[in-house]
């Protein structure tokens, strides 16, 4: 019988681009992301951005996209973060899963072939029906901005 969570389940159809990559995967029954992996051992050098090429391509449904975030274990272990995290990938693109990471740190490492390295989310997106107006509905925040709240 399948769980509840199943039944809503999108189909999302992936692709190999390369003989060593490998196939992305829930860890835990319920987990809102998939595990990505590292296929080779990639050099990050110290305070620079590195593409990690995941060789895995979706195919994914219209009105979906894939947001992709670094595992928060890899974030734990190395000094790196995901500059354009999340990272978006739009439901046109056909192309390899890059992840895009920063080593913050002056000394580099390597990541290892066959490490988890970031979550791919696949969410739905709501389209916005642009309309250009004149003005705008009144608020109490108004165009405040950075700061307004007096946090900073």
């Amino acid at each position: 019988m399948l769980k509840e969570w199943m039944r809503k389940a999108v189909l999302l159809p992936f692709k190999k681009c390369r003989p060593d990559a490998i196939e992305p995967k829930y860890a835990h029954s319920g987990d809102s992301g998939m595990d990505l992996y590292c296929p080779e051992r990639v050099w990050i050098p110290g305070q620079k951005a590195t593409l990690i090429d995941t060789g895995i391509a979706f195919d994914i449904p219209d009105g979906y996209e894939i947001q992709v975030r670094l595992r928060s274990g890899v974030a734990l272990r190395y000094p790196i973060v995901m500059p354009n995290s999340p990272g978006t990938i739009d439901s046109g693109y056909r192309g390899s899963i890059g992840i895009i990471v920063f080593n913050v740190s002056n000394n580099g490492f390597y990541i290892e072939a066959g490490e988890r390295i970031a979550q791919a989310v696949l969410c739905p997106v709501e389209f916005a029906m642009l309309r250009e107006a004149e003005s705008l509905s009144d608020t109490e925040r108004g165009a405040g901005g950075y700061g307004h709240s007096g946090r900073f």
